[in-house]
Parts: C-alpha cells; sequence; structure tokens
C-alpha cells in the first residue's frame, strides 16, 4: 500500500516506513505531523475521489528538524568585463518517517 501525499509545495510518494525530505516544517524532533492524500494504491485498488479522500491523512514523525540540501552553486560571468559573481545556497529541510496511511 502507498499513497501520493502533499508535502511543501510537492507530491511526494510513500509507503509505511518510509524517511523522506520536505521543505522546513514548524514542527519540532519527535512530533507527529499529518499530510494530506491525493491519491491512496492498495493493491489493485486506486482512490481517487475527492470525497473519499477527504477523511484519510497520511500521519509521519519528524525524525530530524535540522536537515539541510546538497549545496547549490550560482555563477554569473560577463565575458571580457571582468565581471565574476558566485553565490551559494542550500535548502532547509525536515526529514519524516511514515508511520500510518490510513
Amino acid at each position: 500500500m502507498y499513497a501520493i501525499v502533499k508535502a511543501g509545495g510537492h507530491q511526494e510518494k510513500v509507503e509505511v516506513g518510509d524517511v523522506i525530505l520536505v521543505n522546513r516544517l514548524a514542527a519540532k524532533k519527535g512530533e507527529t505531523v499529518e499530510f494530506p492524500v491525493a491519491l491512496v494504491v492498495d493493491g489493485s485498488k486506486v482512490v481517487m475521489a475527492a470525497k473519499d479522500l477527504a477523511g484519510m491523512t497520511v500521519k509521519a514523525e519528524v525524525v530530524n528538524d535540522e536537515a539541510k540540501g546538497p549545496k547549490i552553486n550560482i555563477m554569473k560571468f560577463k565575458n571580457k568585463t571582468g565581471v565574476a559573481r558566485r553565490k551559494g545556497h542550500r535548502q532547509k529541510l525536515t526529514a519524516v518517517k511514515i508511520t500510518a496511511i490510513a
């Protein structure tokens, strides 16, 4: 059984026991969070009707509330003028472990 959840502006495919990275949440380590469900697949049964999904949620426990994504280097360069600019970015993330799909 797996579900597609809406988490932090993205959609993620999750199963019970998966650890996923989502954009930084306000929850602290050890707290429980819930994600809205977009689709549920249970064997050959697929649930995607809005009225059936209204009561379903995916529960997850925050494993790491201070995770960071990979470093991204942004380089701007203009030829023959000596203009070069380098900037870096590292996205703040939260690691959550999926505990239940109900």
